[in-house]
């Protein structure tokens, strides 16, 4: 078998190791881990594409969504992959719509959505808070969040723009395995921005 298709076989074989003998799961976590990988539920995925352990800090809708944006990603699904991190900032946004009566969420972009969902969380000016509370002025703070609001925004449209060409359900160009990969880390970060706590 070449690489991709050897990985993909032993991934599967783990997985079903896991599900039909739940006792070797401890021993089958500490071999793969020395080797860079690492259960998440019953999926078997790659450290290098999100450490589980960051699945505490996004929203719980969004957990499953991004479980499998990384399985698909590590199976070579890499549509199916890119579809499922648009798919977990859609359920965040979703629920924010509704908790906080911004309209039809369905009806926004899928940019406009992750910006007003942000702007409904007041992220913003929860980041001026809290640097501002450990002595940041005003000169400082300033400039870190206007290029942290820009940087967001601007990681919403590019995965706006993935999804229209190269997702599973409206693709229609080739797809880049490093673009799904970045757009699973910015799904990640922008999940972590959403998260109310």
């Amino acid at each position: 078998m070449d690489d991709k298709r050897r990985s993909v076989f032993v991934s599967i074989c783990c997985e079903e190791m896991m599900r039909r003998k739940p006792e070797v799961v401890d021993e089958l976590e500490r071999v793969l881990s020395r080797v860079g990988w690492k259960f998440s539920g019953t999926a078997l995925i790659p450290i290098e594409v999100f450490d589980i352990a960051e699945l505490t800090d996004i929203p719980e809708t969004a957990q499953a969504d991004l479980q499998k944006a990384a399985s698909r990603l590590r199976d070579g699904d890499l549509s199916g992959a890119l579809s499922a991190a648009c798919g977990a900032l859609d359920s965040v946004t979703s629920d924010i719509y509704s908790r906080h009566g911004l309209g039809d969420a369905g009806k926004a972009s899928f940019q406009e959505r992750i910006r007003k969902s942000l702007d409904a969380l007041q992220v913003k000016d929860r980041l001026i808070g809290e640097l501002a509370n450990i002595g940041w002025v005003e000169t400082d703070y300033k400039p870190l969040s206007a290029n942290l609001d820009g940087s967001l925004n601007q990681a919403a449209y590019i995965m706006q723009k993935l999804r229209a060409d190269m997702g599973d359900v409206h693709g229609t160009k080739p797809v880049i395995a490093a673009l799904v990969y970045d757009s699973i880390k910015w799904s990640s970060l922008l999940l972590r921005m959403l998260a109310t706590r």
